[in-house]
């Protein structure tokens, strides 16, 4: 299918107005299964999210994105700070308003998350029973294992703008999301660079690729595997063997994960899901779990 702009609307969350779109609902007056994608540490709306959405759209399910106050199309300030457990919050509120949504069918709705939002996805699935369904791709489960994968003067290195960034709060530092293998960065293992080039084919080139230095604090805290066991729902986990990122431990994942959870794993690293060759395999057993789930 082409891809198209969606339509535009907003939800209130955290006191703020954050902006969504909803894309492949029909306006024959059918309402439509959907999935809510909730994206990842840096990303907005679209972010690696195109080829996902058209192929979702073309198995015939809705799909909505959002951006987090101070992110994207959503106003707020200071921009690109996260907190995930306000995010878990905006997530939320943005299931509340797609479930409102005239042309969706609010008993088959799948919340779907990747990356930072994968544990999101993980937590908002344990207090909404109701759904049909979680997938969580590529998730971070564990916010201590991602932390002692960062190379210890990198970690230095974060401490210092850390610091800066808290001491002259009305003068936000600055760290890059991505770069290049060796450039400074939150993440530049994985192939990183790999998203600057994607964004430059298929947004235009139209990123902000910062995020403020104390949004690191949170990461080490944030532990959303511990509430696999709490969801009563079918889940599908999709994790990279390879991943340092987001790194992802088969054994402990299972172990916490019940019944209802299918686990596939990727020979692959955190960003390789994405992009072919990866894609295809990958999209294509996610459709299988939607088909179950959704119809």
């Amino acid at each position: 299918m082409t891809f198209n702009n969606g339509v535009k609307s907003t939800f209130t969350a955290e006191g703020m107005e954050c902006a969504a779109t909803l894309f492949g609902a029909d306006d024959k007056g059918r309402q439509a299964p959907a999935i809510l994608m909730i994206h990842g540490w840096g990303g907005t709306q679209l972010v690696l999210f195109k080829d996902f959405i058209r192929r979702f759209n073309d198995a015939g399910y809705a799909v909505m994105t959002f951006d987090y106050p101070g992110w994207g199309a959503s106003p707020g300030i200071p921009r690109n700070r996260i907190n995930p457990w306000e995010r878990v919050r905006v997530a939320d509120a943005a299931l509340a308003h797609l479930k409102s949504m005239d042309r969706i069918d609010e008993d088959r709705i799948v919340i779907w998350g990747t990356s930072f939002g994968g544990g999101h996805a993980i937590d908002l699935a344990a207090e909404h029973p109701e759904v049909a369904g979680v997938v969580a791709h590529v998730p971070m489960l564990n916010g201590l294992a991602a932390v002692a994968a960062v190379p210890f003067m990198r970690m230095l290195r974060f401490s210092l703008d850390i610091a800066l960034d808290l001491i002259n709060p009305f003068k936000r530092r600055y760290i890059p999301i991505v770069s290049d293998e060796g450039g400074y960065s939150t993440m530049d293992r994985d192939g990183a660079g790999r998203l600057r080039d994607w964004v430059d084919e298929e947004l235009n080139g139209k990123y902000d690729n910062r995020v403020t230095a104390a949004s690191l604090l949170t990461m080490g805290p944030y532990q959303p595997g511990r509430n696999l066991s709490r969801i009563t729902i079918p889940g599908l986990i999709v994790g990279a063997l390879h991943d340092t990122v987001a790194p992802f431990d088969e054994v402990k994942v299972r172990r916490k994960a019940g019944e209802n959870f299918t686990i596939i794993t990727i020979e692959g690293n955190h960003f390789d899901p994405y992009l072919q060759p990866w894609f295809e395999e990958n999209v294509s057993n996610q459709l299988a779990f939607l088909k179950r789930v959704l119809g």
